[in-house]
């Protein structure tokens, strides 16, 4: 499939967007904005990686506001402007964006099922991001934020993650049951040309992960196409698990 095929179907649209320059991010879910009429905010900061290669200081960021009287933060992060990208921060676009996704057709490995239902409980205390069924049929879908490019590679995770770790094997036994499990990695930017595990970040979730595939559980990776305007998914990225190939 070319890399800049476009789907218009499954699109999520930004709510009004607010521009701002980051000054910091700190306590992992707060940054301070300095708006374009100077004045300072404090937004939440909807992800709780390390965000590494899209959280600089200085750079140009979008904020959404948000008015209920139960919130303390009225504004919260949804992207910013990387060098060669705007990327998305937000991690809980992907399961919607995904979700729409299926929902329309516009992820081939994904259709023919008839029912989508989202946080699942399954497992041991755990719940899937989308559980796809159609008759006794069953796909269990992990969806993964993924915002970590340097060089065109994608890398998942941006810190260690045990929480990533427990879904791998929750996914592998599912697999034993006799269902479908997929962990779909969302790259939520445009500079990516083939994604890998980060070893160099969290090696025991690599090695997880390509047990995991031995034992059948399936790897999918998109990217996505997006603007001010709103996101959707673009198309499939290559990838490659073996350790060390950076390629």
């Amino acid at each position: 499939m070319p890399r800049n095929q476009i789907y218009p179907t499954a699109t999520l649209k930004w709510p009004k967007l607010i521009e701002g320059t980051l000054i910091k991010r700190y306590k992992r879910f707060m940054a301070d904005v300095k708006l374009r009429n100077h004045h300072v905010v404090t937004a939440h900061c909807p992800n709780s990686g390390s965000m590494k290669t899209c959280c600089e200081t200085g750079r140009k960021i979008y904020l959404s506001r948000h008015n209920k009287p139960s919130r303390r933060l009225k504004y919260t992060w949804e992207m910013i402007q990387m060098e060669d990208s705007l990327v998305g921060v937000n991690t809980m676009v992907p399961n919607r964006l995904t979700e729409a996704a299926v929902s329309a057709g516009d992820i081939p490995e994904l259709a023919g099922y008839e029912t989508i239902r989202r946080e699942v409980k399954y497992g041991e205390n755990s719940r899937i991001d989308l559980l796809l069924e159609k008759g006794g049929n069953r796909c269990f879908v992990e969806v993964k934020n993924c915002t970590l490019v340097e060089g065109g590679l994608a890398c998942f995770p941006d810190a260690v993650t045990s929480r990533g770790l427990k879904h791998l094997i929750e996914l592998q036994k599912e697999v034993e049951k006799g269902h479908r499990s997929v962990m779909f990695y969302l790259i939520q930017r445009m500079d990516a040309d083939r994604f890998e595990p980060a070893d160099h970040i969290d090696q025991a979730y690599g090695k997880e992960l390509r047990k995991a595939v031995l034992n059948g559980v399936e790897v999918l990776v998109y990217d996505v196409a997006m603007d001010l305007e709103g996101i959707r998914l673009n198309g499939p990225v290559p990838f490659h698990l073996q350790p060390g190939t950076g390629a």
